[in-house]
Parts: structure tokens; C-alpha cells; sequence
């Protein structure tokens, strides 16, 4: 169907093509990446550059080293859960092959909504010859269990602490709502038949959102999920933790609930606001937050700056650093199986 294959979003883009998307997702980045910056050098200006330097100063080789194997603990505990859903879901791909995809995806988390992640999808029907809406669940339900763990994670943290995070409770509330209407199947399948009755526009897109949520319900046994909630759990406690240690080698310590729930906090509000990567909107939440709990703009802006480079910047970059490989393994594969 030559229509399907023009409109298709995980179509191989042509060689020109993705080179210019290529450029364009750099410039995006470098683009947020100055913006932060400069909001964030604005703050440190208006408490001092002196301070603000001597803050980041405070910190040596082992302890940024520190940081950032805890984020690689993460992304890590991530992968493995990503590939326990692949294999729940009967995908033929070993853990390395999964892996490549999970970190190569990192290379779009500041797309909006973090969209540019389906490229996975991609990659997928390239290597496996599975299509869109058959991996389309993968997705959906790495997407929940990260939202599941860091609601649980948050609200463990705000009851565990001594900092007034009411605010948080309908964070948790939302994040945990979303998370359970993402893993039933059912209730998406209604959901897409109403939106098509109401819009009455792209029946082919709404049949594979469909099709795609029929394959939710290989994820909804108690083993999958428990295991999920650990693996993510862990992963995003890791980040979490990383955060406490900051603010304690920076001469803040806030306790570690509450650097946990600011952390959390932040994450999830800055992806609420709907801007790429969060950017933005976890830099101003985290801030605030800190500023709440006494911590002075000093040390506030650089201890926001840093976890955040570790941690969403690091990340990225590791999926700049794996996609091109994983490209260019994903077309020797489609090549491999269009000429089998």
C-alpha cells in the first residue's frame, strides 16, 4: 500500500532527509540547552558569580564520576526492564539488541512528549519486520511503569520527609491515574473508537491504536507489573540519591526523602508543562522547591544545573553516542530481510 508507506511516521526516512532531521534535533538541543543556561546564569548573576563558581568548584573528579554511575544505575535497571517487556511481549531480540534501542532512544527525549522515542519502534520493524502497531504497546507501557515508580516514589518520599510538599498529592494522584489508564486495554481501545466518532477523521491510525492496545494485556499479570515497579523503582531511586549527595557535597543537606521528592517532584512536573525534556519547568520547580527548604540560590542554581547535566543532558548524550550505530545496524538488518 503506497499510501500507507508515504504516510507512515517509522517509515526509513530518506538519507538527506534524516541528515537535515539530524541537524535540526542538534540545533533543537543546543537551542534549550542555551536557554537553560542563560535563565540560569541570569539567577546566578543576580547571587553572585563568586558564590555561585566556588559551589561548583566544591566538587571533584570522583564525586561528578559518582554522579554519574548512579545515572547509568537508571538507565540501566530501565533497560532490563524494557527488555523484560519486549520478551513478555514475544519480540525475538536478545538484551544487547534491546538495550541499543532503549539508550539509542535517549538521543530524542527532548522531542515534545518525548514523541522522538517511538524512532525505537523504527528499529524494531526494521530488525524484526514487526509493525508499528505490534510494538506500539512496548512504548505505551515503559512509558506507565516510569510513571508508576516515581508517583510511588514520591509519594513514599513526601510521607517520608519533613518538607511541606502538599502540592504533591495531586502530582502523584495524576502520575498514578495516567499509569493505570495507559495499561488497559479496554478502556484505550473505547477511548480510540470514541475519539474517531467524535473527530471522524484517520481510520487507519485509530484501528492500529486499537490493535495496539488489544496487546496490553500480556503486560497486565501481577509478576510483569511487580517486576516493573521494582526495576523502575530502583532506577529512578538511584537519581534520587545522586541529587542527596549533591546537595550534601555542596554543604545543603536537606535529608534524603526530601532531596528524593524534590527530585521526583521536579521531573514529573517539568514533563507535565509538556516541554521538551521537561526543560524549563523541573529547573524552575527544582529551584523553588529548594529555596523552600531553606537552600540559598548559591548553591540552588548550580546543584539544579549539575544534576540536571548528569542526569537528562548525560542521558542524551549517551543516545547521541548509540544511535548512529543502531541506525545503521537496524538498515543492514531490513537490508538482510527484504533480500532473505
Amino acid at each position: 500500500d503506497m499510501a500507507m508507506t508515504n504516510t507512515n511516521p517509522l517509515a526509513a526516512p530518506k538519507r538527506p532527509a534524516a541528515a537535515a532531521s539530524r541537524r535540526r534535533d542538534l540545533l533543537v538541543l543546543g537551542g534549550l540547552f542555551a536557554l537553560v543556561l542563560v535563565g540560569l546564569a541570569g539567577l546566578a548573576a543576580a547571587t553572585g558569580w563568586r558564590e555561585t563558581l566556588d559551589q561548583i568548584a566544591r566538587l571533584t573528579v570522583p564525586e561528578v564520576v559518582a554522579l554519574l554511575a548512579l545515572s547509568l544505575v537508571n538507565y540501566g535497571f530501565r533497560g532490563l526492564r524494557w527488555h523484560m517487556f519486549a520478551r513478555r511481549l514475544g519480540l525475538p531480540t536478545g538484551l544487547a539488541q534491546d538495550l541499543r534501542h532503549f539508550l539509542g532512544g535517549f538521543a530524542m527525549s527532548v522531542t515534545p512528549g518525548r514523541v522522538g522515542e517511538l524512532v525505537r519502534m523504527r528499529w524494531l520493524r526494521r530488525e524484526t519486520g514487526w509493525a508499528f502497531e505490534r510494538t506500539a504497546p512496548l512504548v505505551l507501557v515503559d512509558r506507565a511503569s516510569d510513571l508508576a515508580a516515581m508517583a510511588l516514589i514520591l509519594a513514599a518520599a513526601v510521607s517520608l520527609s519533613a518538607a511541606g510538599m502538599a502540592g504533591a498529592v495531586p502530582v502523584v494522584v495524576l502520575a498514578l491515574a495516567a499509569a493505570w489508564v495507559a495499561t488497559r486495554p479496554a478502556l484505550l481501545a473505547g477511548m480510540a473508537t470514541w475519539a474517531f466518532r467524535i473527530l471522524g477523521v484517520w481510520p487507519r491510525l485509530f484501528a492500529r491504536i486499537r490493535a495496539a492496545s488489544r496487546s496490553l494485556a500480556r503486560f497486565t499479570g501481577a509478576p510483569v507489573m511487580l517486576g516493573a515497579a521494582v526495576l523502575g523503582i530502583v532506577g529512578w531511586l538511584a537519581e534520587g540519591y545522586a541529587f542527596h549527595l549533591l546537595l550534601m557535597w555542596m554543604g545543603s543537606d536537606v535529608g534524603f526523602w526530601t532531596a528524593v521528592a524534590i527530585f521526583v517532584f521536579a521531573t514529573l512536573a517539568g514533563g507535565a508543562t509538556g516541554a521538551p525534556g521537561g526543560v524549563g519547568g523541573a529547573e524552575a520547580a527544582m529551584i523553588g522547591l529548594l529555596m523552600l527548604e531553606g537552600v540559598a540560590l548559591e548553591v540552588s542554581v548550580p546543584a539544579t544545573l549539575i544534576i540536571r547535566v548528569t542526569t537528562l543532558w548525560f542521558a542524551i548524550g549517551i543516545g547521541f553516542a548509540v544511535f548512529p550505530f543502531a541506525e545503521r545496524i537496524s538498515l543492514r538488518a531490513r537490508d538482510a530481510l527484504e533480500g532473505g
